[in-house]
């Protein structure tokens, strides 16, 4: 992992002889160095070298400009610009958690974006890009605020701001501009709208304030446990039309990603109990030391993948697959919309694939239709490219050779049993939602373009899902809280 700017060296250009052209240029390798940063894909176990030199860049940026802050704001330098360092040193952490799935990043993350909140440093910039920069910041501000569960205060300051700073700066973008940033403050408040039940609630994370001790769970037996198998892995992917979402983050990924993760159970995390976290924003130079548990397990590492196309799926998955631990298990969540087959049943996985190569066989005078015999699949794209934007329950057979945790939330999950005894190698345990959907006060209409899945919703927080399923709202759930979590 790349070191933090509290654990990098105290050498460089903020020491010694120093001129403001030393400045302007780091600026400038820094930001070309954040641009290839950000241009990486969000997996693989290798960490790219490109994450440390961009941390050291803007280590040694933020000290110079803490150490010849008078210097430099004579020679041009601007408070927007001192916090775009910081915003940049924020989203550096933001990228790191989502390659290692560390949740202390994450925090990390949140102590930086607060600090350049509360001293206001985009506030009355007067450069023209300015209003476009304080909204990125302020949007990249909210995920990761919403990912620790920060909705008593600052989700809500945070959403309101964005709204004002677009009302107060249209005349600062093109329509095109506005129109888009419009777009991303209405996903914003559709996306809190369908979260709200869970708002003030436990947090989806295994955590030591509300849930039993590891070592008083249940194990599987000595006797049984043949290779110690742990999950490692995880793919998460998401794709139905006008769904809940912000940024690439749909609800129903949001909530699979926190449950997949453990509680930071250091000061940052019970300082006050989850509710009411500290968010003074101070950069406490332990914060990762504390934030630490020795005695949890790595988080597995997460790739979110927000509708991908095929070939983009099934290659990550193949890179995810190679990379996999001997010990690894691989957790697939599919959640998209679902094509019935023709023929109304799921056939066997190996007919299908005989069939297929029937279908093209060039010797054969007759030329099947491609709307017969089709099989049901899940589609990661529009209908209009039939067959090239299909999940297929084959797609995944050759995947089998690893061990496999799929769970797969559609209409047409049931295609995915097939996959059961044509494994290559491992046997896969599957988690398969219903094909059918309650209409419920809490999940009437089309539950996953509204509030997100239920069967989700239950994988992830079953109290809130069963609450909403007979029509009650977060404040009854709270009063419930206490039996559903009592020993």
């Amino acid at each position: 992992m790349a070191a933090s700017p509290q654990q990098q060296g105290q050498g460089g250009p903020g020491s010694g002889g120093w001129t403001p052209e030393q400045f302007w240029s780091l600026l400038d390798k820094a930001d070309r160095r954040f641009a290839r940063v950000r241009d990486l894909p969000s997996f693989g176990r290798q960490e790219p070298d490109e994450f440390a030199k961009a941390f050291r860049a803007y280590t040694q940026l933020w000290r110079m400009q803490q150490e010849h802050r008078h210097r430099l704001l004579d020679a041009g330098l601007r408070r927007w610009q001192v916090g775009e360092i910081a915003a940049r040193i924020a989203h550096l952490y933001y990228a790191q958690y989502q390659r290692t799935a560390d949740t202390a990043l994450l925090s990390e993350a949140f102590v930086f974006y607060h600090a350049v909140l509360d001293r206001a440093y985009f506030q009355d910039a007067d450069h023209h890009l300015a209003p476009a920069k304080h909204l990125r910041f302020l949007a990249r501000f909210l995920l990761v605020a919403l990912l620790l569960g920060r909705r008593s205060h600052t989700v809500p300051r945070l959403a309101s701001d964005i709204r004002t700073l677009l009302d107060d700066s249209k005349k600062s973008f093109q329509d095109a501009e506005y129109k888009e940033w419009k777009h991303v403050v209405q996903e914003i408040a559709r996306f809190l709208r369908a979260d709200s039940p869970f708002m003030n609630m436990r947090p989806l994370r295994y955590s030591y304030a509300f849930d039993p001790p590891p070592d008083t769970l249940r194990t599987v037996p000595t006797t049984v446990k043949k290779r110690g198998l742990v999950l490692s892995d995880t793919i998460l992917c998401s794709y139905y039309p006008n769904e809940v979402k912000f940024t690439d983050l749909s609800i129903d990924v949001f909530r699979m990603v926190q449950c997949l993760e453990w509680e930071p159970c250091g000061s940052f995390a019970l300082n006050d109990g989850y509710s009411a976290h500290d968010e003074s924003g101070q950069n406490q130079p332990n914060l990762l030391k504390d934030l630490r548990d020795a005695a949890l397990p790595p988080n597995p590492l997460k790739t979110i993948l927000y509708r991908p196309s095929v070939t983009h799926f099934l290659t990550v998955l193949s890179t995810k697959c190679e990379e996999l631990p001997s010990n690894g298990i691989m957790l697939i969540y599919l959640s998209a919309t679902g094509e019935m087959g023709t023929s109304g049943f799921c056939p066997d996985t190996g007919e299908n694939v005989l069939s297929n190569f029937n279908k093209f066989d060039i010797s054969s005078l007759s030329h099947t239709s491609s709307k017969e015999n089709k099989e049901p699949c899940l589609w990661l794209g529009c209908r209009e490219t039939e067959g090239s934007n299909c999940i297929y329950p084959g797609d995944l057979i050759p995947f089998t050779r690893r061990p496999l945790f799929l769970v797969i939330d559609s209409s047409t999950s049931y295609a995915f049993k097939s996959i059961h005894g044509t494994e290559r190698g491992e046997t896969s345990a599957m988690l398969l939602s219903p094909s059918s959907r309650s209409s419920a006060a809490g999940f009437s209409g089309d539950s996953t373009r509204h509030s997100g899945s239920q069967f989700t919703m239950f994988l992830t927080s079953p109290l809130q899902a069963f609450c909403l399923l007979l029509g009650n709202n977060g404040t009854d759930i709270d009063r419930l809280r206490s039996y559903y979590y009592c020993p």
